[in-house]
């Protein structure tokens, strides 16, 4: 009898394993949008580059190491490089057409939520602002204790 009872025990942690190994691997391959929580997502966007993932949704800090020009086709942005403490690089736009700008300076230190998008130089992310529909969350930059949203 105890044989049969730990059989079934050893079946029923081998099923509920499987289901769950199964429920993660369809989210993570049909999903064109990942969603994480935590203050710091640098792995996060490890994966998302060298997988070449877009649409991940992503909360990092570090340090700005570049300004660069505004992006004025469309939606007008600011544009920077951040660092991550890993030595990744990420460029930040962020639309100045729905939130004011960020007035950064080289070395400034960020947090910011956004949406990241895979290109060969390390990534973009984009959505550092409210959604104008209200639909979702939006994103957001903190820069020395101001969040711009």
């Amino acid at each position: 009898m105890r044989k049969l009872q730990a059989h079934r025990k050893t079946i029923w942690w081998v099923v509920a394993f499987v289901l769950l190994t199964s429920v993660w691997a369809f989210a993570h391959k049909f999903s064109d949008t990942w969603t994480f929580e935590g203050s710091d997502d640098s792995a996060t966007v490890e994966a998302a580059f060298e997988q070449q993932r877009s649409g991940v949704w992503v909360d990092v800090s570090g340090k700005v190491t570049r300004l660069l020009p505004d992006d004025n086709k469309g939606s007008r942005h600011q544009r920077f490089i951040l660092e991550l403490e890993s030595g990744h690089t990420l460029m930040i736009a962020h639309n100045i057409d729905l939130v004011v700008r960020v007035p950064l300076v080289l070395g400034d230190m960020v947090e910011l939520r956004g949406r990241y998008e895979w290109n060969h130089k390390g990534g973009v992310v984009h959505w550092t602002h409210h959604d104008p529909a209200g639909e979702m969350e939006g994103g957001w930059i903190d820069h020395k204790s101001q969040r711009y949203r």
